[in-house]
């Protein structure tokens, strides 16, 4: 039988593609962005005695009402924005469904979406089987920053919606208070919503703050704000997030979510309430992954690979332009076949696949395998 694609242009995405090349050569893996580290024996705990609780059988589904209201407390203490844990947050399986349902609620074909490239790769799929048309904005390297009058010159009474990513995954970059003014100005007086996708929210250096969707009225009254306990927490296999907006906004989303996933593990959800009652399990998260940023590129300073440091993500994006000119899918293959060491090339993000001669490296690693990695980088 034969049908029509709904993705005619999607093929298996490059995290699968580069893992399953780390594991055919037996290969140290910087692509995907999972840690090889455990989570906190006090988490998992919490999840085994929630089972053995009872708590079973279906969450809400909105979720969990002690882990909303928890997620609630977390909002108001880190930026001093209040959302209702009744009817302005909702538990969801991951960040990505929280991400996808957003953009199946809201938008119809035709309808403009702006993203900022390079961009995580689920964000255009997602607009395409909606029937919505993506307007791509292309951040340049090294630096990755918004020119915010390009972005008025595609902003239009048809755009519906303009998807951020702060800390931006693959870039490292972060989102100035500058740069969420200027998205607040430009979308004033307009129907446009904003999907900020705040996953690395916990994961930002240098003493920068998190510049959220949510800090800035203007912003808020329109943004879906996307996060991830996968991320936060060191257990992306668990697919536990959750996204907060405003009651009518969510009110929209709900009648979609309910038909999608309806409701998210419910043991998880039970000690992720239980775990996030002491603040310190994400408040000192920065200052965890920073040091392993810095042992990282304190490693490779000698090498011939140019980076900025990361702002923000556990990924450090370096620059190999003065090795090899090769295209930097080629070159990420060999690195992975010949020398061992698996990273993203960063093209499949970009407009046109543009290369910038950049790879990204995840470094939510352990600090022996930062070490061996290290060493093959410097003899290359």
């Amino acid at each position: 039988m034969k049908h029509l694609s709904k993705l005619p242009n999607v093929g298996t995405t490059i995290f699968s593609v580069m893992s399953a090349l780390a594991n055919e050569h037996n290969a140290i893996n910087m692509s995907q962005g999972f840690p090889n580290f455990k989570s906190d024996s006090k988490l998992i705990d919490l999840v085994s005695q929630a089972m053995n609780s009872g708590f079973n059988q279906y969450a809400p589904m909105p979720g969990n009402m002690e882990l909303r209201e928890a997620i609630a407390k977390k909002m108001e203490l880190l930026y001093n924005s209040t959302y209702n844990p009744e009817t302005e947050i909702t538990v969801t399986a991951g960040a990505t469904q929280a991400i996808y349902t957003i953009i199946s609620t809201f938008i119809r074909p035709n309808d403009e979406v702006i993203i900022f490239r390079p961009a995580y790769d689920c964000y255009e799929p997602a607009i395409e089987i909606n029937g919505g048309k993506t307007i791509s904005i292309q951040l340049n390297a090294p630096h990755y920053k918004v020119n915010w009058e390009e972005v008025s010159t595609h902003f239009s009474s048809k755009t519906k919606m303009i998807i951020i990513n702060t800390p931006q995954n693959p870039s490292g970059s972060v989102f100035t208070k500058a740069d969420m003014l200027a998205l607040q100005k430009l979308t004033e007086n307009t129907n446009c919503i904003v999907l900020s996708d705040e996953v690395y929210e916990h994961i930002i250096y240098d003493g920068l703050e998190h510049e959220s969707a949510c800090k800035f009225p203007g912003l808020k009254s329109r943004s879906f704000i996307t996060a991830s306990f996968g991320k936060t927490f060191h257990n992306t296999g668990w697919k536990v997030g959750y996204c907060c907006a405003p009651k009518e906004l969510m009110d929209e989303f709900k009648k979609v979510h309910q038909f999608n996933v309806f409701s998210v593990n419910h043991p998880t959800q039970k000690a992720l309430a239980d775990y996030l009652k002491e603040p310190n399990n994400y408040l000192g998260l920065s200052e965890f992954y920073q040091t392993k940023r810095d042992l990282f590129l304190s490693l490779i300073k000698d090498s011939r690979f140019k980076y900025i440091p990361a702002k923000g993500t556990y990924f450090q994006v370096l620059d190999f332009s003065e090795i090899t000119k090769e295209n930097d899918v080629d070159f990420a293959k060999r690195l992975t076949i010949n020398h061992g060491l698996a990273a993203i090339p960063l093209s499949v993000f970009n407009d046109n696949n543009k290369d910038d001669k950049v790879l990204r490296f995840c470094f939510a690693k352990t600090d022996d395998t930062l070490k061996k990695a290290a060493e093959i980088i410097n003899n290359i």
